[in-house]
């Protein structure tokens, strides 16, 4: 009898040891897995698709339960525009995580890529309507573009506006607005719009040449001029710059 008895605490020892092993290698494994993510993250945040990707995939052998790390694999593939494979792992992300708001506005945008307004609009209305997501305006503005390009421009306007309200001088959101008054007619609320995204985003080449084709709209056209100078100005070697440099040239023969 004493002999089973040290035989049971023998086993309940080794069992224990055995349980603290593991979760040792477990925590290890998520560490290295998040080392991974930060790494891809940061090359993520430059712009490097590839490297950040290869990173990734790093973290994912160590541990791919990381909502985090799925999000960051879909944005990936949102940004090299391969929406289908965008989509698996927004949806990997919300089934580790369901609350997970970016994850859910990016659904969206995914869905807006593949020109599926309707399922958009309904992962962005999903989004906004959670008090606890951080960064509405996003979602509202999302709203607008999706709205606009439904060809509803009434609703557009609304959700530009309740990404404004949520986030008074949104470049974004004041860019797209701009865009539906245009669309509606509204030329002179465009310029405005577009004045003040300059002065919030002054150093902005599309800024610029959006508002010197608005400029062009309201018949502004040595506004219109200087805007596309701007544009050269600001990025001088680019496709846009020598797309300014024409209009400018065509635009100086109006004034």
């Amino acid at each position: 009898m004493k002999r089973n008895g040290l035989i049971y605490i023998g086993w309940f020892f080794l069992m224990f040891a055995l349980a603290a092993c593991a979760t040792t290698t477990d925590e290890k494994s998520k560490k290295t897995s998040k080392a991974y993510r930060r790494v891809g993250e940061a090359y993520l945040q430059q712009g490097n698709l590839a490297v950040a990707m290869k990173e990734f995939k790093k973290a994912e052998a160590k541990y791919a339960d990381d909502h985090l790390l799925q999000y960051d694999m879909g944005l990936v593939y949102l940004r090299k525009k391969q929406y289908d494979q965008a989509l698996v792992r927004f949806k990997r992300a919300l089934d580790l995580k369901p609350d997970y708001g970016e994850a859910i506005n990016s659904k969206g945008n995914a869905y807006a890529g593949k020109g599926d307004w309707d399922q958009a609009i309904f992962y962005y209305k999903k989004v906004v309507g959670d008090i606890l997501y951080g960064t509405p305006h996003f979602g509202y503005s999302n709203l607008g573009n999706a709205y606009y390009y439904k060809g509803d421009l009434e609703l557009s306007e609304k959700y530009y506006l309740e990404a404004l309200n949520a986030k008074p001088g949104f470049t974004r959101a004041l860019q797209g607005l701009a865009r539906t008054y245009i669309a509606m007619g509204r030329i002179p609320e465009a310029v405005g719009k577009l004045e003040k995204a300059v002065r919030k985003a002054p150093n902005s080449p599309a800024l610029h040449f959006q508002l010197a084709k608005a400029y062009q709209l309201a018949l502004e056209f040595k506004k219109a001029y200087n805007s596309y100078r701007k544009v050269v100005e600001l990025a001088p070697d680019s496709p846009l710059a020598d797309q300014a440099e024409q209009e400018a040239r065509e635009v100086k023969a109006l004034f």
